[in-house]
Parts: C-alpha cells; sequence; structure tokens
C-alpha cells in the first residue's frame, strides 16, 4: 500500500523539527546565562529527536530509500 503511512511520518517529521527547535532553544539560554556546559535536558531531548527521526525513517517505503 503506497503512501500507508505519509500522515503519521510527516507528523514524526514535525515533531523531529520541534524537538530540534526546543534543543536549540536550552543551548541558548544556556549561553545567554552564560553556562559552559550542555544543560542536562538537552541530551535527553536529542535523543527523543534521534528515536522520532528514527521511526520516521522505519516507515518509509523501500523505493523512498533510494
Amino acid at each position: 500500500m503506497a503512501g500507508e503511512f505519509d500522515e503519521i511520518r510527516g507528523r514524526l517529521e514535525a515533531i523531529g523539527e520541534e524537538l530540534a527547535d526546543l534543543a536549540i532553544a536550552r543551548l541558548r539560554d544556556s549561553i545567554d546565562a552564560g553556562g559552559t556546559e550542555l544543560p542536562i535536558d538537552e541530551k535527553r531531548i536529542t535523543r527523543a529527536r534521534r528515536a522520532v527521526e528514527k521511526a520516521s525513517h522505519l516507515l518509509e517505503e523501500p523505493d523512498d530509500r533510494y
């Protein structure tokens, strides 16, 4: 079934972008506050973004990969 997961993949991609934006905002806030280390939750947000991106890729149609 071509495109069966397209809507879900689109939502996952949007969530991945939101998580990336959130991680960047956390880093910016830390820098603005004079921090010299990564914020604790930035790593967790980045791991969640990677998991969402992986899920999106897993739902690709076989022809989408080439």
